[in-house]
This record gives C-alpha cells, structure tokens and sequence, in this order.
C-alpha cells in the first residue's frame, strides 16, 4: 500500500483523488489546497480524507509519493527540498499525463465490461445450449439452455469437469483429435435427444486451448419426422382438427380476405362461409378496429383482445397470429373464444383448484423468486429441511408466502406423491379443531364409529399446520406426543395408530410470547423450532419485486386471458416506494387490480394503473395526506383498534357477539384486544 499526498486540489486534483480513491494499492492521506472552496476540498469532505492548506503539517515519513497538481515552479521546488529521501514527487505534467492513463485505462475496463456482458447476453438469449472447457477438461462456458435441457445448474456445471456434467459428452476427444464433428446425435443423462456440433478452439498463435459444443433439442422434432410421413394424410387430420374443435377459427390471406372459417366459427358469430370467404376481415366485427389487420401490418401476434362479433354482438375474446412463409407474411389465423363459455370452465377449474390444492402440494422452489440474501438463505434452509422428516417451523408476517414454502418442501420430499393438508387453526373453532386433527371414536355408538382425523388422512404425506400459536394447549400435548413418538389416539380411545406423516408449522405471530403467556406449550416450541425458517417481509427484501412481478404476469395473464408482457419503470418504482404491510400476498392483489384496470388490448402495466390499484377508492395518491411521523403500519393499527372500539361499543362489551360482528375467531378477537389494550 503506496500512501499519497496530494498538493493542489483544482480540477486535476479532484480528478486524480476519485481515480486514487478506487485503486485497492493507493492509499490517499491527504489533499492540500490553499483555496478552502477548491474542487479537490470540497470533494475531499464529501468522501472523508483528510485535507488542509499547508503541505507541511502533512509531510512526514510515512508518505510514499506526491503528487504536485499546482502547476507552480516555486512549489514544487519547496516539496522537492523538503521530501524525504524515499518519497517521489511527480510533478503535475506527469500527474496529468498519469489522470489521462488512468481514465482511459476506466474506460477501456468499463467498454469490456460492456461487451462481456452484452455477449453473456446473447449466449443466454439463443435456445441452443453451449458449452466450453479449457485444456484441463473442465468447464468454462455454460449457458442457460445448456443448463435448462441438461438439468445442471450454471453454478454447478462452471468448473467441473465435463465427464461429471456430462458423463457421455465427446468434448474431450475433440480436444485431443483437434477436429470439429458437425451435427452428432447424442442421449443426455434425462432422456432427452439432441444433435450437437463441437469444435476445438485455438489462440492466435493455434495453439489449442479447449473445445466448445453447440447442441439443440430434436426429441420433438423426431417425433413429429416419424409420424408425419404422408403429406395428404397431414392435411386430412388439419383440416378434421379445425372443422372438430369447439373454439372458432378464421384465416384470411395476405390482403385480408377471409379464406377458411369452422362450423364454430358459425355457430358463435352467425355468419355463414359464404358471408366471410372472400370478403374483407371487418365483415364480421360488430365495434372496433379488426385485428387481423393490425397482425398483417405489425407481423406480430395479438392476444387477449375483447372484442364484439357477429350479428348477435356477442362478446368474445380473440387471439390472433401471422402466418409466416419464407419470411414472408401470407395470412393470419384468429382463435376466437366465447367469454359465457370461459367464465363458465374457468369457475369451474377455480373449484377444481381449490380441491386439488387442499389434497396435494402445487409448487416447488421454482416458484419461489427472488435474488435478496435473505430469500437465498430461506430457500437454502428450506431444500435442506426436505431431505429429511424432521418437523418445521416457518415463520413471517402473513403473506410472506409461508404456505408456498411448505408446498415447496413437501414436493421436494420423498412424500411428494402423497398427499398435502393444510389446516389453518385461526380459522376453525377450537371446539372442533382436536376431533377434526386426531379423529374421534363415538362412545355412545353400540359400534364404537370411528371417526378418521386429518393426521391419518396425511399418512405418508405432509400435513400443514397453519397459525400453530391458535392451536388448542390439548391439542398440542397430542402433537406432541405424535411428533416424539409416531403414535395417534383418536379422541375417545385408548387404541394407539402408528403413523408417518411429516409434520409442517408456521405461525406470523410470536411464539415465545405465548409460551411465556402459558398459551403455547414449552416443549413443543423447542422440538419444533429443531428447524426453523424465518420468511423475511417484503419491505426488507424490495430488490426482490421485480422478479416476482415478472413471475405474476404470467401467472396472471393465464388466469385473466391477457397478454400483459411489461411493466414500466415509472409504474415499478412506485411498488418499490410502497411499504407493502401484506407482503408478497398484498403485491399479487394489487397486480391483479392494475391488470384488471387496463385495456383490453395493453400489453404494458403503466404507472396510471397502479396508482388506481394502489388507490382503489377513488382518491388520487396525491389527494392523501399522511399524519406526520406515521407508517403504513401505525395507520393501519389506529384504524383497526377504531373498529373494534366501535364494535365492542355497538355490542355492549359482549366478546361473542363482537367476534361474530366482525367475522372473526374468538380467540383472534382476543388477541387483538390483548394487542391493542382493549381488555
């Protein structure tokens, strides 16, 4: 470490401390100015290095080298008399010259940057996979494709030799040969067929220093080469596909003449073929702008588009894309959906899902996004506990995403192909809550009917317990009991029923609070916490929300049929700027809302429809004013203590008739009371 002193804080001076500051070797103790309001000073302040305006009271043997940037003689021959033996002095047409090398040297370092990461860019945007290694054998190039069709990530694959990622890989003995093979078939590990072409690559003096492949997926185009063999045939079953399928279809050709229509293309719209074949695109809108027009001239598809068609004005949604030959545009096809029917099956798969998703675990860690450290550590955590049968604990606030984590925990595990149950002990009355977890055999009954519990009904499986703290103290010796030693009493018998079920918790409320209050049973709380998770909110993790954003929107354009392929960085630094007391919970609704707010035919979530989301009663954001020195959550707490103030008042103190009032457990009430000291 070279430590500098700095004489003369103009322009150059000020120049040559930011270079000086950013070298890890170069270490500047001072800068000297006898202007206080010099460039040099000022900037000096601002970062923290020492400054004055006489060099003397900072010459001392420690320093190692000058700079004069005054550009005055007489100073620089009083440094050169008074300089140690050991330190440099560089006068200021060599210190200028050195800020030139400097920031050119800045620049060059910044353009390859640049251009490294454009090309990293591209190599990830190509669907072909590729892959390097070096003389060693080990690799050095792996791009996304190549992770996404061999299963190994980047991270794993970089550095490893090539015979560990791909055992059946020919890369090392092109190496060796230093010849290209061009267009290889090759079976990877999973099953998936690909053709490949490697290369050997030499320096510019060819000397060889490695190999690089480049592969694609043909598994589906194999397929389809070995059942397409008769082109009549092909056009046969086409045609039978288009005339048989229940959604509308009409194709017009590069002018936009319609030329093909199916006989539920009629049934929606009312038109015969004769009223559309031949006839200009329009024939059959009843309002608006035809799209198959807007495709022909934009060569791009279109979908999601409401529209009304037809003699009957019936509101459909179109989906609409260009046929493309030879890279030449000779028609589009339009899909067209009857929305009566769709709002019809999509309730229908709505009820569908709920079912499903109380039976069975829906999601995995890929449907965990984020890049935050602590999101990183929370998924780490939670891959690690999936290895094993231990009991759970996930903690965070509510809409943190708890649930997704047990769902992601349980389909990483041996008992993914068993089932998932999830129980939410908030919202079920205590009273039932013991019979409905342990089951229960009827005493009264000649027969002794048993009852069977939501812990057998998981055997094998996963079950998770949502808001643990809200379980019964009863109920949770019984857990205990069945976590220390797999054995289940149903209520009401002594006959004990072995089981194994992986048990899963999650609470977002304080669970040392509750066991020190008697409410939560103290030796439960440590076996549960033999692994524990904590789900950080939102508001700690923001640099996350893009990435979740990205992941709603297509989540979203499935269920709403849209086409939503952005958000602005207008509309995106505003979530950023929210608080979001709800979390990851309260950031899919206001998505969902501003979606909803948009066009029919948008493709981009703008500023003006999150505003309306974020401000859904009617009040512009800017017509808000804030109480000073109050936080979203303070707000929220003052209004929700208000209301059950009121609540209590209207019902004469009456905790029942409150908790039903409000639509809530009597033991939330009871905690919110507690919480705002109301009891």
């Amino acid at each position: 470490m070279q430590n500098v002193l700095i004489v003369g804080a103009g322009t150059g001076g000020s120049i040559l401390l930011d270079l000086l500051q950013n070298l890890d070797f170069m270490n500047v103790l001072a800068i000297i100015d006898t202007d206080e309001e010099a460039p040099g000073i000022i900037h000096a302040k601002e970062i923290g290095i020492a400054y004055g305006i006489d060099w003397k009271n900072y010459l001392t043997t420690d320093v190692h080298i000058i700079f004069d940037v005054t550009g005055k003689e007489s100073v620089f021959a009083e440094l050169l008399a008074a300089r140690p033996n050991h330190t440099l002095l560089i006068p200021g047409s060599v210190a200028n010259l050195l800020v030139k090398l400097l920031k050119e040297n800045d620049t060059y370092i910044k353009r390859i940057r640049v251009e490294m990461h454009k090309q990293r860019m591209i190599f990830d945007s190509v669907e072909e996979g590729m892959i390097g290694i070096n003389h060693e054998g080990n690799v050095n190039f792996f791009n996304k494709s190549a992770s996404r069709m061999t299963g190994v990530p980047i991270t794993e694959a970089i550095g490893k030799p090539i015979t560990e990622v791909i055992p059946s890989t020919e890369l090392p003995r092109v190496f060796l040969a230093r010849k290209q093979e061009l267009n290889r078939e090759l079976i990877l590990g999973n099953g998936m067929e690909i053709v490949t072409s490697r290369y050997p690559l030499f320096d510019h003096v060819g000397n060889i220093v490695g190999a690089f492949a480049v592969f694609k997926d043909i598994t589906g185009v194999l397929a389809l080469a070995e059942e397409i063999t008769d082109l009549n045939k092909v056009k046969t079953m086409l045609e039978a596909i288009i005339h048989s399928s229940d959604d509308a279809i009409s194709v017009v050709d590069d002018m936009g003449n319609g030329i093909l229509v199916n006989p539920a293309y009629t049934r929606i719209t009312g038109l015969t073929e004769n009223e559309v074949i031949g006839k200009p695109a329009n024939a059959d809108i009843s309002e608006g702008e035809s799209i198959h027009m807007q495709v022909l001239k934009s060569r791009k598809p279109v979908r999601g588009v409401n529209m009304r068609i037809g003699e009957n004005n019936r509101e459909v949604i179109v989906n609409v894309a260009p046929i493309i030959v030879d890279h030449q545009v000779k028609g589009s096809v339009g899909v067209i959906h009857d929305i009566t029917e769709m709002r019809n099956l999509m309730k229908e798969l709505d009820q569908a899902r709920t079912i499903i998703r109380k039976l069975e675990s829906t999601y995995t860690f890929d449907d965990i996004f984020g890049v935050s450290p602590d999101i990183e550590i929370a998924v780490d955590q939670a891959k690690l506990a999936a290895k094993s049968n231990l009991p759970v604990l996930l903690r965070g606030e509510t809409g943190v995403g708890k649930e997704l984590f047990a769902h992601a925990i349980h389909s990483s595990s041996e008992r993914r192909f068993n089932k998932f149950i999830r129980v939410n002990c908030a919202a079920m009355d205590p009273n039932r809550l013991e019979t409905t977890l342990f089951g229960s055999v009827e005493s009264t009954s000649q027969s002794g009917q048993r009852k069977q519990g939501l812990l057998e009904e998981s055997e094998q499986g996963t079950l998770f317990l949502d808001e643990i703290t809200d379980l019964p103290l009863d109920s949770q010796e019984k857990l205990l009991v069945f976590l220390k030693e797999g054995i289940l009493y149903n209520i009401g018998s002594a006959q004990p029923i072995q089981l194994s079920v992986r048990i899963i918790t999650a609470t977002s409320k304080k669970l040392e609070k509750a066991m020190n209050e008697g409410r939560f049973n103290e030796e439960l709380y440590y076996f549960l916490n033999r692994i524990a998770i904590h789900i950080t909110p939102l508001r700690s993790r923001k640099k996350d929300i893009p990435f979740i954003i990205e992941h709603l929107l297509v989540k979203l354009n499935q269920e709403f049929g849209m086409n939503v392929k952005r958000i602005t960085r207008e509309a995106l630094d505003r979530l950023m700027d929210y608080e979001w007391a709800g979390n990851v919970r309260e950031l899919e609704n206001v998505i969902s809302r501003a979606m909803i707010y948009m066009g029919s035919s948008e493709m981009v979530l703008g500023l003006e429809d999150i505003i309306k989301s974020l401000y859904s009663d009617g009040n512009e954001a800017e017509e808000q004013i804030l109480p000073e020195k109050s936080t979203l959550a303070s707000i929220m707490d003052g209004h929700e203590k208000t209301i059950l103030e009121t609540a209590l008042r209207e019902n004469k103190g009456n905790k029942s008739l409150t908790a039903t009032r409000l639509g809530i457990s009597l033991r939330s009430l009871y905690y919110k009371l507690e919480k705002f000291s109301l009891i």
